[in-house]
């Protein structure tokens, strides 16, 4: 069955990058199409539409990685389907845990040999999965460690939903969160972002709740204004490090092309229309953005926009020349914060035991992994 044979295929096609020359439908992820496109799929073969529903449980829910294994659907359709179609399944090459197995940090790798990092953490409030959505990063942020080799690709919507799916099999637990503050910026991948969100937050999958899902950007105000757009009750953070333009230019380059009073204005325009308050992380470099002014400066910044500021103190990472500030520098500027009446935390570093904290995360790369088996970890949690 060719492409043009198939009348939704208008529809698929804007998903993937490449197909191939003979434009077989059997290079496309299943799991990359919205639920939508496989109803309309299974449709264009014939099928009721309760078909549909049984292979996204398979897909979605079950993590089926055949289509063989969808052993309530007819032995032809499994076959056509297999014909037509591929099933995404990453292998993960090792994990790492920490506190007790509470904090846990994968590698996967997806077909082509692309490897990514994603993190999960065991919570009173629930099991949150720190999501990547690209192999590396273009954005060239000073201080951090996913974009040191630069982007090698986006990721499809299948294999950013398939870092929260493989979690779930290998653990036999549902995650509740989800946070896309793994390695990439995801409004660097937008289309595929907002498609994931949709899939992920759609109640024939894992159905995870929107307002338990975060989407983290260093400053891109396309994605800011498009995740607004979307319906979806999705909260936002802003990686945003500084108080002004020269400081920033500096630190998150992305800021050349979107400075603060873009980047400020779009998130106006994000909670005017979500009523959803903006989180806005503030890295803590010792020496660079730490002093008094900058506390001011950033108070004044965010004057009259219902927001949360995280300070973090910064993750260490090899071949930076930076330095975390100390706890009574970090404790001075939340004063000041506070006193202008902002609502402020200071973030615990979590995973720096595992390069698995803020910052330190990396696609390709391999260090050593003490490695844990699936048993050993059943006990640990």
């Amino acid at each position: 069955m060719h492409v043009e044979r198939c009348t939704s295929f208008k529809t698929f096609q804007s998903v993937f990058d490449s197909r191939p020359k003979d434009g077989k439908m059997r290079e496309m992820n299943v799991k990359s199409l919205s639920i939508d496109e496989i109803e309309s799929f299974l449709s264009d073969l014939g099928e009721p539409r309760f078909r549909a529903r049984q292979v996204v449980h398979w897909l979605f829910v079950n993590g089926a990685e055949t289509f063989d294994q969808m052993t309530n659907l007819p032995l032809k359709l499994r076959s056509r389907l297999a014909e037509l179609l591929t099933i995404s399944v990453p292998s993960i090459v090792s994990k790492r845990s920490m506190d007790g197995g509470l904090t846990v940090k994968y590698l996967f790798e997806f077909a082509g040999g692309d490897e990514v990092e994603t993190v999960l953490m065991h919570r009173p409030w629930g099991r949150t999965v720190c999501v990547s959505s690209q192999v590396g990063c273009r954005m060239g942020c000073r201080f951090c460690a996913s974009g040191k080799g630069g982007l090698i690709r986006n990721l499809s919507p299948g294999e950013m939903y398939d870092q929260v799916l493989f979690m779930k099999k290998d653990t036999g637990l549902r995650p509740s969160h989800v946070v896309l503050m793994g390695t990439g910026e995801p409004f660097d991948n937008l289309k595929n972002t907002l498609r994931f969100l949709k899939t992920v937050t759609h109640p024939a999958t894992l159905g995870i709740g929107a307002r338990h899902i975060t989407v983290s950007t260093c400053g891109v105000v396309p994605g800011i204004k498009a995740l607004a757009e979307i319906g979806l009750q999705v909260g936002l953070a802003v990686s945003i490090h500084a108080p002004n333009d020269r400081l920033r230019d500096r630190l998150v380059p992305v800021n050349r092309r979107y400075p603060l009073h873009s980047l400020i204005e779009a998130c106006r325009e994000f909670y005017a229309k979500t009523g959803r308050r903006i989180t806005f992380e503030y890295t803590l470099i010792a020496g660079e953005n730490d002093g008094a002014g900058e506390a001011r400066g950033l108070a004044e910044l965010l004057k009259g926009l219902p927001c949360h500021i995280n300070l973090i103190p910064l993750n260490r990472v090899t071949d930076r020349p930076f330095e975390a500030t100390p706890p009574d520098r970090v404790q001075r500027f939340k004063k000041i914060l506070e006193q202008e009446g902002l609502v402020v935390t200071s973030r615990r570093e979590v995973g720096g035991e595992i390069t698995a904290a803020c910052g330190q995360l990396r696609s390709n790369y391999r260090e050593p992994y003490r490695m844990i088996t699936k048993s050993d970890f059943a006990k640990q949690v």
